[in-house]
């Protein structure tokens, strides 16, 4: 499978119904949280559960994350910012099935819940959005304002371009668009998967390869959420399952739980099943881009493949960046 220059997506998953269950009259609530991108995600959960033969409902919840739009995400803190409410509403019954971009799902879950499926995986990669002029990174001028709001492609994009003064952008895709088009900055990164998956496709200018911006762990992919002890959620959440693309971020999420790492963190990782193998890469960055530590292994078994990348980058320089980067950042 490969993802450079074009939109190339991961193969459908053949869905098929869970043995257990011939049909449903029950009404499986999906949790979702309520942006434009995130509804699409969840409606494509919906619409594959109703494939099944379960009927399904989206039930739109607020995170802190979309609460608090004037900060850049590390000075919010914590983990699960984008997934804590959430998933409170699924211990507590109040939905039974939780839809999440897996990037935003920290790597441990609260007790009682579970993966319950990881569908086929959109491009991971990162996109450079810019005018005209600039239909890629390496045509900005010199000193040209990049907006986003993540210290993974900031740290990246100065190893790439140190002339480059990064911006902080957040909000939902139409609203880092809109600042696009007022000017206030001259180019924008964002995930490639938001783009393809809400069908603006034109509106992207450059594919940024993996040696320029290595994507976060679990990019691209969605996470289905469900609670321990239902086992008919858990049993139609399984039908979305897709293999091969669970090996892969299986993989990622090993190496970012062993670097105790986090959206806050510059770490970048793309995993890929070559011949029944994983191959993954893997990358720490310091906050400046001056020091870029990178690794990769392949195997048979995901986990094991996420530690051994890790162990190597923290062995070669990558455990002095990330207690750097933490103690810069005030992070624990």
């Amino acid at each position: 499978m490969v993802w450079m220059n074009s939109p190339i997506s991961g193969d459908a998953p053949e869905f098929c119904p869970p043995p257990t269950f011939s049909g449903s009259a029950r009404t499986l609530r999906v949790g979702t949280r309520g942006s434009m991108l995130a509804q699409r995600q969840a409606e494509s959960v919906r619409d594959a559960l109703k494939a099944l033969g379960v009927n399904a409902e989206l039930v739109e919840i607020r995170t802190e994350g979309d609460r608090i739009l004037d900060r850049p995400l590390p000075a919010i803190g914590g983990k699960g910012i984008f997934t804590k409410e959430i998933e409170d509403a699924l211990l507590e019954g109040r939905i039974d099935l939780a839809v999440h971009s897996l990037k935003d799902l920290p790597t441990e879950l609260p007790q009682g819940l579970s993966i319950g499926a990881v569908t086929a995986r959109e491009n991971p990669l990162d996109v450079f959005i810019g005018g005209a002029s600039a239909p890629t990174l390496s045509d900005l001028p010199q000193g040209a304002r990049v907006g986003t709001g993540s210290l993974r492609r900031k740290a990246q994009l100065r190893a790439f371009r140190p002339d480059l003064e990064m911006v902080d952008i957040r909000g939902n895709l139409d609203t880092r668009l809109r600042k696009l088009e007022e000017g206030q900055v001259d180019g924008i990164v964002l995930a490639a998967a938001g783009f393809l998956r809400l069908g603006w496709t034109e509106r992207i200018s450059q594919y940024l390869p993996p040696e320029v911006c290595l994507p976060a762990v679990g990019q691209g992919a969605l996470a289905v959420e469900a609670r321990e002890g239902d086992p008919e959620s858990e049993a139609w959440a399984a039908g979305l399952d897709h293999p091969e693309t669970r090996r892969a971020v299986e993989a990622e999420r090993a190496l970012l739980r062993r670097l105790e790492g986090g959206c806050q963190v510059p770490i970048g990782a793309l995993a890929e099943v070559v011949n029944g193998e994983v191959c993954l890469r893997g990358v720490i960055a310091s906050l400046d881009g001056r020091t870029l530590v990178r690794g990769e292994q392949h195997g048979a078994d995901p986990e094991q493949v996420g530690m051994e990348v890790a162990e190597d980058l923290l062995g070669r320089g990558g455990e002095r960046l990330l207690e750097e980067i933490r103690s810069t950042e005030g992070l624990h």
